[in-house]
């Protein structure tokens, strides 16, 4: 490992940056729910992909939920407003490292408060997915969420470490 800080800073914000377009994508999905649920209906039914022969409660699973959201966005579409405001905070969240991009070390707390939140993404869907009848499969996927993101937040902070150590050193020498 190179333990030259300008090589340990250019890695740390590469993995950051990919962490903030992954944010970003997130947040922008959850916008246009009722199109991207008909695609992946459309897509499982295609040609291309009979999830019927093989995956039939997956397929019946994506119905449903393109049917919930569509029925909810014709009777209800206020609704939708809660999606938008999960979009936002995504985004919001991708502002946030704006520090960590710009200077990782003296914001690594960001860095560190958004590795929590990915784990916190785990108890979340264990508590809220039964609740909510989303079954078992799709609570790993959205437990997945939260099990990739940090990988590159812990890639990050680990990276740091000599530099976070020299940085307190300085700090408690002056």
């Amino acid at each position: 490992m190179d333990d030259d800080p300008a090589v340990i800073l250019r890695r740390a914000r590469r993995w950051l940056r990919f962490f903030v377009v992954c944010l970003v994508l997130s947040g922008l999905t959850a916008f246009p729910l009722e199109t991207e649920t008909r695609w992946l209906v459309d897509f499982a039914t295609g040609p291309a992909t009979p999830l019927t022969d093989h995956f039939p409660a997956a397929l019946a699973w994506f119905e449903r939920v393109h049917r919930g959201i569509t029925e909810t966005d014709e009777r209800y579409p206020f609704l939708a407003y809660g999606t938008d405001w999960l979009a936002f905070a995504h985004l919001v969240i991708a502002a946030a490292f704006w520090g960590p991009l710009k200077d990782p070390v003296r914001n690594i707390w960001v860095i560190r408060w958004s590795a929590l939140a990915c784990g916190a993404v785990i108890p979340l869907a264990l508590i809220c997915g039964p609740l909510r009848g989303i079954p078992v499969v799709w609570r790993f996927i959205d437990m997945s969420f939260g099990i990739f993101g940090v990988i590159p937040l812990l890639i990050v902070l680990r990276s740091l470490r000599p530099l976070e150590r020299s940085f307190q050193e300085r700090l408690a020498a002056s």
